[in-house]
């Protein structure tokens, strides 16, 4: 058969194609040869541009050698950081989320109006909160416990209200905290030790307290020495400034109140917890109080009530109270804690103690409802509820529900029961020791960076994004404390941090911290910008850093680097000196850290105050 394609007429053609082939062949040498002459235009042109090129043989900037220390940030073709102006001098010791006037637009049953209320996007404050004029770095532990600068705190009323109970005195320019209590005025020392004689506070079995309505957190102030951690908390109310006294003592303490949500810490942190004389009225609600230090006290912790109605037929005048209804409120807590399974260990004068059985095996009695909630760790904004949180389950009537710990500091680098229990996601004891090696590295970094780290300088400390509280435990000494943060949109570890022997609070960054102004000395935060950047506006949470930072105080900040360079640039409109650094293992790695120190600078004065490295 033959071909289709093999035509008369194509085969004519093919000579043709060829020839045209040749031809062009032709034309482009010769074109060639005549640009190469330097006779044509084009090649004038690419002459000037091949001139105009550097060497390639000469790099003069490039270097092979390590670079670990400043990296400079590059900066976008975007217009400047924008400068962010000074606060009125009315908002010196503002707190975004218990300022009294938006909290007296909600009622005040069941201290609702003391609980969070934190402004819209619309109405937060986009400038820098000024230091009150003659500002001064608190003294060094362990004399900040005992003093505090009047210009720092400068409130007298608790000086007049408390003169008899020893919670504060005003002398020359100075507040002296004698360490007294309305239920201790021979002070806590005294009172501590009573309360030694029944709970093992001195063998590191306790390590972790709550103070419910703290006052000026005395308890917590002197409990540190005994190597005992309180989380202390009161509300913002007429008692002005007692939590600020605190954390100016260098005790650490948050805003807070037991109204109608649940208080920010996990179920079973706490070894012991008290009220001194706190007003919270646990009788009342149905017991929901009493029932909320149940969830947060550990099984076999222990709780103690000083004050009313204790020791009720001494003081029934002098709290302006008829003996039948103190009597009636004491039966009422006896039944309740009888319910709950807490075991009454002492009662003695003004002081009563509790404690919680470990487990539910252990206990016959009737217990009031039990809670529907699977997570007892879900809490924040999360209503009370009249119900009991119930115990892990246990085998036998000798195992700890939830797990024994060990005694401090032995805790503290053990491996949790929440993790060795397979109960946080993604994390086994082998992650959760190469987390501890990975954050002593890192802190041993921090040291060279700021040598005043670990210093008395450095006395209140956060932790912004606290994971598994391997940061703190790196940096654990008597000299500072660690305000262990878990975003509430971050894994929830918080109860591996307690189990630990520290302590800390959940919190959301798009919000106001319940704390006052100026109230921490060293800020750290590790990926908590990546973990915002689609959730909340960032300079949101650096404006929040800035104001709860004392002046001359510092910042770390670890993230990814195009991360970092976005929060640089707001940090270029702030008082702040910063700069941004290699990760440890080398410029290769995108992790990059941002240290920066906030500048003196107070209201109608820039002057620096020097402080002193101990």
């Amino acid at each position: 058969m033959g071909s289709k394609n093999n035509t008369p007429s194509q085969r004519a053609r093919r000579p043709l194609s060829i020839f045209v082939v040749i031809s062009l062949c032709c034309f482009c040498y010769l074109l060639g040869a005549w640009q190469r002459s330097g006779s044509g235009k084009v090649d004038k042109l690419a002459l000037k541009v091949n001139k105009d090129m550097p060497d390639c043989n000469i790099l003069p900037n490039l270097s092979f050698e390590s670079h670990h220390n400043l990296v400079e940030n590059i900066e976008p073709s975007e217009p400047k950081a924008k400068v962010l102006k000074t606060c009125d001098v009315k908002y010196t010791d503002y707190t975004p989320c218990q300022e009294q006037d938006r909290a007296m637009t909600f009622p005040r049953e069941n201290m609702i109006y003391r609980e969070r209320h934190c402004p819209p996007q619309e109405e937060k404050l986009h400038c820098l909160i000024p230091a009150p004029k003659g500002y001064t770095t608190p003294f060094p532990w362990p004399k900040s416990r005992d003093y505090a600068y009047y210009a720092n705190v400068p409130y007298k009323s608790l000086t007049v209200e408390k003169a008899v109970q020893n919670w504060v005195q005003f002398q020359g320019n100075v507040f002296k905290f004698p360490g007294g209590g309305t239920m201790f005025p021979q002070g806590a020392d005294a009172y501590i030790d009573e309360l030694a004689s029944v709970i093992p506070i001195a063998d590191g079995t306790v390590r972790t307290a709550l103070d419910t309505g703290c006052g000026v957190a005395s308890w917590g102030a002197y409990l540190l020495k005994r190597n005992v951690l309180a989380m202390s908390f009161a509300p913002k109310d007429n008692h002005e400034a007692q939590v600020q006294f605190a954390l100016e003592r260098g005790v650490p303490a948050v805003i807070g109140v037991l109204g109608t949500i649940h208080l920010p810490y996990p179920s079973r942190a706490f070894d012991m917890a008290q009220c001194s004389r706190c007003l919270i009225p646990w009788a009342g609600n149905e017991g929901m109080y009493l029932m909320e230090v149940d969830r947060v006290l550990r099984p076999g912790g222990y709780w103690i009530l000083s004050g009313p109605p204790i020791n009720w037929k001494t003081y029934y005048q002098t709290w302006q109270r008829s003996k039948e209804d103190l009597k009636a409120e004491q039966r009422k807590i006896e039944e309740l804690a009888e319910s709950l399974c807490w075991e009454k260990k002492y009662e003695k004068g003004d002081i009563a103690i509790w404690r919680k059985n470990i487990n539910a095996k252990s206990c016959l009695r009737k217990s009031p409802k039990l809670c529907d909630s699977d997570n007892a760790d879900d809490v924040w904004y999360k209503k009370m509820e009249v119900c009991k949180t119930p115990y892990p389950e246990v085998s036998s009537k000798s195992e700890v529900a939830g797990g024994g710990l060990k005694k401090f500091p032995a805790r503290l680098f053990a491996v949790p029961p929440r993790i060795a229990k397979g109960i946080v996601p993604g994390v086994t004891a082998d992650s959760y020791q190469e987390d501890n090696k990975l954050w002593k590295m890192h802190v041993n970094a921090y040291k060279r960076l700021n040598r005043l780290i670990g210093t008395t300088r450095y006395r209140n400390v956060m932790d912004m994004n606290a994971g598994l509280g391997g940061f703190a435990s790196a940096l654990e000494s008597q000299k500072s404390w660690v305000m262990n943060v878990v975003p509430t949109i971050a894994d929830n570890t918080l109860g591996v941090v307690y189990e630990r022997g520290l302590i800390g609070i959940y919190h959301d960054w798009c919000e106001g911290f319940s704390t006052y102004p100026r109230t921490y000395d060293l800020i750290h935060a590790n990926g908590l910008f990546s973990l915002y950047q689609d959730t909340c506006n960032l300079e949101d949470i650096l404006v929040e850093m800035d104001r709860i930072l004392r002046p001359e105080g510092a910042v770390i900040i670890r993230d990814e680097v195009d991360v970092l360079n976005k929060v640089t640039k707001i940090v270029g409109g702030m008082k702040w000196e910063a700069k941004m650094m290699d990760h440890e293992d080398g410029p290769l790695v995108p992790q990059k850290i941002l240290v920066a120190v906030k500048e003196y600078w107070t209201v109608g004065s820039s002057k620096s105050n020097s402080s002193n490295e101990e």
